[in-house]
């Protein structure tokens, strides 16, 4: 048997690959470089400020760039203009720390910023410098399925259901996938407490086991795994709300599960310090951090589903975002440190989960 379920995995695996090319070539979702100028020159500037970025924010940047150039222009005469990429988080992270040049930088979590403090290229005071306490943006993990909820979702329990086919990314290079894993682990923590009266780190580890086994593909972001579910891949997806909220205002018919006990995701920004010092971008990377977090940008972001930092936009918008009762964040989990440990390390719960041991 776990021969014919491996076998169907790399099947599924194989299918979705030659999907998500298909659909990054068709829409542009890996490095991108300025949009060309008359004679297919690139634009010209004063100022070129690169941006490394993890995929599910392109839609959103593609609106707040432009604001923020204008305003740039306003405040200092100045022309700016972009070099941007968009890739899975965990992937650019590592790009930036192997020698990508990024001024600024998007990811989908606090430790893939981590990663670049410990390179030497972001600042150990990155959180007091930019955004709320160094987010831009927020979410949670959500489950989408096809219109109607066909299958009957409603928790992550139901992901387990014989003949259930499951997709979320692989969190080996997608941040989006160490959120949805952290998500059914720690809801698998939460349903111990509830039925033993404290957190049984076995039984969250079989929870999510559970769930695992109906997994159809681990693709390379959340933005691959979207695109797979879109054409027709897998009947629930594990995603952030954001996701699902974008799609369905663009008309496509999916249901949002929000279940019972979630992760909240913050997604951080920060300037690429040594970066940004070598090519004299400080201040505009600097300016544009602050503005990712004024009303203007954000009420782009909340436009794409994300849960507003701001305040002001949050409460405008908050009738949008329910808040479940088991809400829990990552310090629930023992903050980043402990999950990168318990985990996702070489002998951690999610690698014995994916190798069946």
């Amino acid at each position: 048997m776990r021969l014919i379920r491996r076998s169907r995995q790399l099947h599924g695996w194989l299918t979705v690959l030659l999907l998500a090319v298909f659909a990054l070539t068709a829409a542009g979702c890996g490095n991108e470089q300025p949009a060309a100028g008359e004679g297919g020159a690139p634009p010209q500037g004063d100022l070129t400020l690169v941006v490394g970025a993890y995929s599910v924010v392109k839609d959103a940047m593609g609106e707040i760039l432009p604001g923020f150039a204008e305003k740039w222009k306003a405040d200092t005469g100045q022309t700016i203009v972009f070099q941007q990429s968009y890739e899975a988080s965990g992937t650019q992270a590592r790009a930036i720390a192997g020698g990508f040049e990024a001024d600024v930088t998007l990811l989908a979590m606090e430790g893939d910023i981590g990663k670049l403090v410990k390179a030497g290229l972001v600042e150990k005071d990155w959180k007091q410098r930019g955004g709320e306490a160094g987010m831009v943006t927020r979410s949670v993990v959500a489950l989408g399925t096809r219109e109607g909820n066909p299958k009957g979702i409603h928790d992550f329990a139901d992901l387990a259901k014989p003949g259930v086919k499951v997709l979320y990314p692989n969190p080996k290079t997608s941040g989006g996938a160490q959120w949805d894993i952290n998500a059914i682990y720690g809801a698998g923590l939460k349903r111990s407490e509830e039925q033993e009266g404290a957190k049984d780190p076995a039984a969250a580890k079989a929870f999510l086991e559970s769930i695992h086994r109906n997994v159809e593909s681990l693709d390379k972001s959340g933005r691959a795994s979207m695109a797979a579910f879109e054409y027709g891949v897998g009947d629930v997806i594990v995603t952030y709300e954001n996701e699902l909220l974008a799609r369905i205002a663009e008309g496509v018919k999916y249901e949002v599960v929000i279940p019972k006990n979630t992760i909240l995701i913050e997604n951080p920004a920060a300037v690429v310090d040594k970066y940004a010092d070598k090519h004299g971008t400080r201040a505009a990377a600097e300016a544009l951090v602050d503005y990712l977090t004024t009303p203007e940008a954000q009420e782009i972001f909340a436009k794409f589903g994300f849960r507003p930092v701001n305040r002001q936009v949050y409460a405008a918008h908050e009738s949008q975002y329910p808040v479940p009762a088991g809400l829990f964040d990552i310090s629930y989990l023992g903050g980043w440190e402990e999950v990168r440990t318990t985990l996702y390390s070489k002998r951690g719960i999610w690698y014995q989960v994916l190798a069946g041991i």
